[in-house]
């Protein structure tokens, strides 16, 4: 008991189930490392790997999910995918366990029936849920002793953040599976180990939630008291280095080798097989890569002004990702929708002629563009793409970094300052169906609009979703700060009294989906409230206010003792001006302002 599993260890599994025996081979045996007087012997026979639930204090709980990914069968008949280890940016990639020969529904089998309910507690919108939630404990099949069998690597601790039903292909047959992105969580706090007596306690039945949760991981207690907010900030983000005792990896297993990890699959996922050829290894693209690259987009000059066609062609990429659509699209689709952007939004002069963006935006290294045989001639012709209508769109690397909405919010900010800066956003957020990124506060509300008819005189009888504020929230903020600015300290009178605004950092609509919370609200003056909300403003990471223009520095931010400020939400907002940095060893700790 109280053995703790070590990022990056390589240990012995199947070969000898005692746990009294330590070593196997001169490796640790797993079942010595995860030995337990109240949990049952863990299994790794199967990809997926559940124990077994227990009805303890504060409710039913699963101790944790052990997951197994082997590539030595990937991209066969018989398991027709293969899972992408991003460990350099916290990602894993792993796929369900339905098959092509499976009668039953797809979120019916024994794995995915475990995950699907993992990912519904992942999503769970209160601390108090998500302290019930089951970690994954991630793992990898390695070679040793030149066997391929009974040794596996402990690559971390994970969340679900997303899910996906996609369709397969196995033996010639279409079939259903789900598809798991996994953020796999920082552990550097307890010096990259797990201690397994926190699994203990979870699986414990006189131990309450809280004070198992006690036992978790920093990076896990974060996550349970804010919600998947905080990712970003959580991730893994470099490979750790292998402490005394752990046997060092070989280059055919290092975690920076993909041609290791991922061997190319036969026949299923052959889109995505197509994007990771061209687009080179995942771990190669960071998020501030993506952000220089943006920077730094060459873009033809006419008569001294930058061509927005291959920053509305990235921003209309961006949209995909953002609306939940997958990242590569026809020609077709491309064209048609990229020429109405074009022709509203770029340059009045310029040529509505989207074969150009959908070509030349490859040389920026976030593009792609498939379907053209090699001996087609590389120039950018509209009827040659029309006669074999390629897919183009954004790389997987970009498509996955950009899927993490702080990332996005950010990629949106840079573009929109660096090249798109005297376009309406407002009108081009929402053409993009992007409404909402454009400010801070976001889209507050939705409206429907049965019959179509518009124009201002107007009147129709719709329905409205809108976001309930907690007006004590406000009041009590505002009773904190005197009603004063906490920018430049005015206390607006008035003729009953005094006034100010409450602004929420990271807003309530949506894109941006905040809590309503006093951790997340400014007390402002109307003035300030309208620059912080149009990104105008914004707080570095040292409480001084400055403005986005120039990054001159207005003012300190004003601070209460009683009024903790989240930086998580600070930094979401500063993301969203552009003027924040998405890498983690450029962040810093989560902490109040």
């Amino acid at each position: 008991m109280g053995s703790q599993l070590r990022l990056g260890e390589v240990l012995r599994s199947g070969m000898n189930r005692d746990p009294s025996t330590p070593l196997i081979d001169g490796y640790p045996n797993i079942h010595h490392v995860t030995a337990s007087q109240v949990l049952a012997q863990i299994q790794l026979s199967k990809g997926i790997n559940p124990m077994a639930k227990v009805k303890a204090l504060g409710g039913q709980r699963r101790p944790a999910v052990l997951i197994r990914s082997s590539p030595w069968k990937a991209g066969t008949d018989d398991t027709p995918w293969h899972d992408v280890f991003d460990l350099d940016n916290g990602r894993v990639r792993y796929f369900g366990d339905h098959r092509v020969d499976h009668t039953d529904p797809v979120g019916s089998t024994q794995g995915n029936t475990v995950l699907l309910e993992a990912l519904a507690e992942h999503r769970a919108a209160t601390p108090e849920r998500r302290a019930l939630a089951v970690p994954l404990l991630v793992f990898k099949a390695v070679s040793r002793n030149g066997s391929r069998k009974g040794y596996v690597k402990f690559c971390g601790m994970a969340v679900i953040e997303h899910a996906e039903q996609i369709e397969q292909e196995a033996n010639g047959r279409a079939f259903p599976n789900y598809r798991y992105d996994l953020s796999v969580l920082d552990l550097s706090a307890e010096n990259d180990r797990v201690d397994w007596s926190w699994i203990e306690a979870r699986g414990s039945t006189g131990v309450s939630a809280s004070d198992a949760l006690a036992l978790a991981p920093r990076a896990w207690r974060r996550w349970v008291e804010h919600g998947h907010a905080v990712l970003p900030e959580m991730r893994l983000q470099a490979v750790p280095c292998t402490g005394a005792g752990v046997p060092e990896r070989s280059a055919s297993e290092n975690v920076r080798a993909p041609s290791a990890l991922l061997p190319a699959p036969r026949k299923a996922d052959k889109a995505a097989a197509a994007s990771l050829a061209a687009s080179g290894r995942l771990e190669e693209l960071t998020a501030n890569m993506l952000m220089a690259r943006l920077r730094s987009l060459k873009v033809h000059r006419r008569n001294g002004r930058q061509s927005r066609h291959k920053p509305l062609a990235l921003l209309w990429g961006i949209s995909r990702v953002a609306t939940g659509q997958h990242h590569l699209a026809p020609w077709h689709q491309f064209r048609d929708e990229a020429s109405e952007l074009l022709a509203e939004f770029g340059l009045p002069e310029s040529s509505v002629t989207p074969e150009y963006p959908f070509w030349h935006l490859r040389t920026s290294r976030l593009w792609d563009v498939h379907g053209l045989p090699a001996e087609e001639p590389g120039g950018p012709r509209a009827a040659v793409f029309d006669r074999l209508n390629p897919k183009g769109g954004l790389t997987d690397g970009a498509a996955r970094i950009l899927s993490d909405p702080l990332v996005r919010s950010q990629a949106v900010a840079v573009l929109c300052e660096m090249h798109l800066a005297d376009v309406d956003q407002h009108a081009l957020m929402a053409r993009l169906g992007m409404g909402g990124y454009e400010t801070a506060s976001g889209t507050t509300h939705l409206a429907e609009n049965p019959d179509g008819r518009t124009g201002p005189a107007g009147r129709r009888t719709g329905s409205y979703s809108r976001i309930v504020r907690d007006t004590a929230l406000t009041a009590k903020a505002k009773g904190l700060h005197g009603d004063s600015c906490q920018v430049c300290g005015l206390q607006l009178p008035t003729r009953f009294g005094t006034y100010s605004e409450a602004a929420h950092i990271r807003g309530l609509g949506r894109p941006h989906d905040g809590p309503d919370e006093l951790s997340n609200l400014l007390v402002l003056c109307p003035n300030h409230h309208v620059q912080f909300d149009t990104f105008a403003i914004y707080i570095d990471p040292d409480g001084t206010v400055r403005t986005t223009s120039d990054d001159s520095p207005i003012g300190e931010l004003r601070r209460h003792p009683a009024h903790r400020i989240s930086e998580t939400h600070v930094r979401y907002h500063r993301a969203r001006c552009g003027r924040d940095s998405t890498d983690r060893e450029t962040q810093g700790e989560a902490s109040s302002v």
